[in-house]
């Protein structure tokens, strides 16, 4: 059975860092493309940041462009979510998701399972 489990989400105040976490349960992290998602309230989905399968690369939206990174660490089928600088606009929930496929983007459809999503609250 699938299952993406994300873990991390708080309280932190602006200009403060983050890091959430993604385990992957059911399959094999080296072989998927995965991402970042949020979610805030009244708002659709948005992407915030993809890691290719295999190759490194990834692609990062333009609201969080040198802020937030992406990284894997395959041997623990897990992947994470670095955030810096956060600002109250990140204030979102956030999910990890995971698709088949070498390319990734920032829309939802291609992905096919979700984590159940982790509240991230930027605050003063």
């Amino acid at each position: 059975q699938v299952q993406l489990v994300e873990s991390g989400g708080g309280l932190v105040q602006p200009g403060g860092s983050l890091t959430l976490s993604c385990v992957g349960s059911g399959f094999t992290l080296d072989y998927f493309s995965v991402a970042w998602f949020r979610q805030a309230p009244g708002k659709e989905r948005e992407g915030v940041i993809c890691s290719r399968l295999g190759t490194g690369g990834f692609n990062v939206a333009d609201s969080v462009k040198g802020r937030f990174t992406i990284s894997r660490e395959n041997s623990k089928n897990t992947f994470y979510l670095h955030m810096t600088d956060l600002k109250p606009e990140d204030t979102a929930v956030y999910y990890c998701a995971r698709k088949v496929g070498r390319d990734c983007g920032l829309y939802p459809p291609p992905y096919d399972f979700w984590g159940q999503g982790t509240q991230v609250t930027v605050s003063s």
